[in-house]
This record gives C-alpha cells, structure tokens and sequence, in this order.
C-alpha cells in the first residue's frame, strides 16, 4: 500500500498545487473568464454539460482508436516488407518520411474532397498522423536483431518466415511497443485535429467541433473542459497499450 501511495500521491499533490496556483492567478491579475476562468467553472462546465461532452468525447474516442488500430496492422504490415526486401525499402521509405513531413492541415481539404464531412475523413487523418511511428520503430526494430543469432538461424536452415516469427519480431517488440506508444498519443492529436476540419456530420459532434465553436464564443471554460477530457482520453489510450504490453507480450519482451 505504502509503494502504491509514494506512486500516486506526488502527481496528485502536483495537480492539487497546479488548481491552488490556477486560482490564485486569476484573483491576484484579475484575469477576466474570457481569457482564463478559474479551476471552478471549468469543473462547473464539466458538471452542468457532462452530456454533450462525454457523447463528443465517445465519438472522438471511436475515431482516434478506429484510425489507430489501423495504423498499427498496416505500419507492422509495412515494417515486415520493409525489413525483408531491401529494395522495397530504398524505393519506397523515402515516400513514408514525406508522408509524415506534410503538414495534416494541407492535406485535410483534399481527404474532405475524396471523403466528404464526417467519421471516416477523421478516422483517415487519424491513420495518417498514427502511422509513421509504427513504421519507424518497428522497421528498425526488425533489422537490429541480432547476426550471431542470425547466422545460427542461418546454419540450422530456418526459413524467412521462421527467421522473422522467432528471431526478428521478439527482438523487435521493445521498439515496436515504443513506436505504438508514441502513436496512441498523436491519435487522440489526430481525431481532434481532424474534426476542426471533418468533424461537422450532423448529428455526430466530437470534442474537436466543441474546441472549434467554444474559441469562436470565447467560452474558455468549455475549452479547457474539452482539452481536460481530451488529455485524459489519451493518457488511457497511451495506459492501455502500456499495459498490453505489460501482459500480453511480457514473454516475447522478456525475450527481446
């Protein structure tokens, strides 16, 4: 019990100290609600319309999951040939560099062309900012296993597929786990930035279409709500993997 309270109690007391300084702030600046409001409305906010938050938080939650789910199976799918075929990668590596380096908010109009307002223009720009860290660490996860082993594997006549099943992903996971790890945290980055721009289905609000109407009403405190909620959105997701990992893979890491 004691372990588990030195781990909880500084981050709370931090949080606790933040609210108290927060406050304090506004009442010693005199800082008017519309640039910054007090700790209270904005718990205010998230009390009087927990409603309409938490159904925009569902939707931009199922979008930023359904977009990241995607990038994990089709970056792995990615790092597997990029990783057995040297030429594929040379050719075509350069091309998922640049797809990371174009800025979300240039190629936003043009999914919106294609895909039209709603959840899948989302889901796709969710994808997109999702993928390149699974393609990274697990494309390097896969090519640094190690050539002793390699040439072991070699002398007892293992085929490719028995090579990378039983040698190059266990030894990759802890690179793997790394680059889904950093991509849970840019999905939830995705789905609200995808919803500023996509996000307008009627009837389907997500957190984003709430961040982009409250600034335009100067409603901060339903902005800080959003953010809140957002945040916390990611740091499950980002908890979720980490404890995968902890479970479902702990013989395949320990292994690695």
């Amino acid at each position: 019990m004691w372990s588990y309270l030195k781990t909880i109690l500084p981050p709370v007391l931090c949080l606790i100290v933040f609210v108290i300084f927060w406050d304090l702030l506004i009442r010693i600046g005199r800082i008017g609600p519309y640039l910054l409001p007090t700790p209270w409305a904005v718990f205010q906010v998230l009390f009087d319309r927990s409603g309409d938050l938490f159904s925009a938080a569902g939707i931009t939650f199922i979008s930023a999951v359904t977009g990241f789910v995607a990038s994990i199976f089709v970056g792995l799918a990615v790092a597997i040939f990029f990783s057995e075929f040297r030429w594929l990668r040379i050719s075509c590596y350069p091309y998922a560099i640049f797809l990371h380096t174009v800025p979300i908010v240039a190629i936003s109009p043009l999914i919106i062309t294609w895909l039209g307002y709603g959840m899948i223009s989302v889901i796709v720009i969710t994808f997109i900012i999702s993928l390149f860290p699974v393609i990274t660490s697990a494309t390097n996860g896969l090519l640094e296993s190690r050539e002793d082993l390699q040439e072991l594997f070699e002398l007892y006549g293992a085929s490719r597929w028995q090579k990378l099943w039983k040698l190059k992903f266990p030894s990759a996971i802890p690179q793997i786990i790394s680059g889904i790890q950093t991509a849970s945290g840019l999905a939830i980055v995705g789905a609200i930035v995808g919803e500023f721009f996509a996000g307008h289905e009627a009837g389907r609000y997500g957190l984003g279409y709430y961040m982009f109407t409250a600034q335009g009403q100067f409603r901060i405190d339903i902005l800080i709500a959003a953010i809140l909620i957002s945040t916390i959105q990611g740091i499950a997701l980002f908890g979720g993997v980490t404890l995968f990992a902890k479970t479902a893979l702990k013989r395949w890491m320990i292994a690695g």
